[in-house]
């Protein structure tokens, strides 16, 4: 059967961190059954290979390794795997983050600060660095981030997440001008609140319940409720599309109508 061109990954070298879960592992999965070949990193190992080991189980060409991006040595041997291993990077997925406790930016400490600062903006700009390095010679590739709708507008509660997330696009939207004219696209992904466990392990804020914790996120929603986590690979599969040849510097909100406001 012929493949549909737009989701035709056969050949293709991606790469993806924060892939021992959540949405990282989700993607990884739907670019492999598409025919791509994956380098997977995350700060835990131990998942990071067992989702290896699945995806190897379904037949898909998977090679991963410890990654922590708040390191700048960890995010160039992650590209050196792609090189090595399978002789380019064709895409790069900047998936891994953290999410602080909910609270008031003036009871929050200086050290949340500094950790999202070292893993969400840090962790972004070294992966970014290494893989236009490699991408660059080769005069083509494809980069997506994943920001969050905290990185388009306020998050009360969150804003050393929201500091962090924002600076995400900034460097999302330099770098796709900067490298334009090498054929190398970078967009970004802001999804709203998504059920994986970065937001369900969520320590609800003062004056909400943990059974509430859900409806409470919710509240600013239209759709009225959370974003499943295959809501937001799909879009992220998308802009990884070899096929949106004219798309670059852009933000898409995955959000269930929340910047319609």
């Amino acid at each position: 059967m012929e493949r549909d061109p737009l989701l035709d990954f056969n050949g293709r070298v991606a790469l993806i961190t924060g892939a021992a879960g959540g949405l990282g592992a989700g993607l990884a999965r739907e670019l492999g059954i598409r025919g791509a070949q994956l380098i997977l990193g995350d700060i835990d190992e131990r998942g990071v290979q067992e989702v290896a080991r699945e995806l190897e189980a379904e037949g898909i060409a998977v090679r991963a390794q410890r990654c922590d991006v708040s390191v700048e040595s960890d995010c160039a041997a992650l590209v050196e795997l792609a090189l090595s291993q399978f002789g380019s990077l064709d895409i790069a997925v900047n998936n891994a983050g953290i999410a602080p406790p909910m609270q008031a930016l003036e009871t929050v400490d200086a050290g949340v600060l500094e950790k999202q600062h070292n893993v969400n903006v840090k962790g972004v700009y070294f992966c970014l660095k290494h893989q236009l390095k490699a991408m660059k010679p080769r005069r083509s590739g494809i980069i997506l981030n994943v920001s969050s709708m905290a990185g388009l507008g306020a998050a009360p509660k969150a804003a050393t997440y929201s500091a962090a997330k924002h600076a995400v696009i900034g460097l999302t939207r330099t770098a796709a001008v900067e490298n334009a004219k090498y054929n190398i696209r970078v967009n970004a992904v802001c999804p709203f609140f998504t059920l994986t466990r970065m937001v369900t392990d969520l320590q609800p804020p003062d004056g909400v319940s943990g059974d509430q914790m859900q409806a409470y996120l919710a509240s600013g929603c239209p759709m009225k409720r959370l974003a499943e986590p295959r809501e937001v690979v799909n879009a992220m599969l998308f802009f990884c599309s070899p096929a949106l040849t004219y798309i670059t510097g852009q933000a898409l909100a995955v959000d269930g109508g929340v910047s319609a406001f």
